[in-house]
């Protein structure tokens, strides 16, 4: 796999999936935790205006685009499935795809809209913020071990060259 098309693609890999390992490590590690050391009330309207800005700031094409990215990759994989570091490249891929853009897809994003539908008045809203914080937290430790781990392996696989 020594095409300059393939080793601009880790390249691209590796380094938009360890921009977003370490978006998501910032808010596992410490974004969230101060979240939660606000009032529910002020947790859920902080936590709502960064949904709001998020998905109108260049993240988004960091996000779409390491997505492309990921699907490329298994796609080449498929390609030079018989050359040395086409099996990583596939994993690399199947682990981004999954463990970042379905995870968002699936369980962060629905958990966001939720809590943009909640009225931060609500006499619940303690308990609502506590499930949201614990449950979007761990699938967001998910996406950054996943996007970490792809930038690991592309870097892996271009090294091996």
């Amino acid at each position: 796999m020594s095409s300059v098309i393939v080793t601009v693609l880790l390249w691209a890999a590796a380094l938009s999936s360890g921009i977003m390992a370490g978006v998501y490590f910032a808010f596992s590690g410490f974004i969230m935790q101060a979240f939660n050391k606000l009032s529910a009330s002020q947790a859920v309207a902080v936590m709502n205006v960064i949904n709001v800005t998020i998905v109108r700031s260049v993240f988004m094409l960091l996000f779409f685009g390491s997505t492309i990215v990921s699907l490329i990759l298994m796609i080449v994989a498929i390609f030079y499935w018989s050359e040395t570091g086409s099996g990583i490249m596939m994993v690399a891929g199947a682990v981004y795809f999954i463990g970042m853009f379905i995870c968002t897809a699936i369980f962060n994003v629905p958990l966001n809209n939720r809590l943009a539908s909640l009225d931060p008045d609500n006499e619940n809203v303690h308990e609502i913020w506590s499930h949201y914080f614990r449950t979007w937290t761990n699938w967001n430790h998910l996406r950054a071990v996943s996007s970490l781990v792809t930038c690991a392996l592309c870097i892996g696989i271009l090294s091996a060259h």
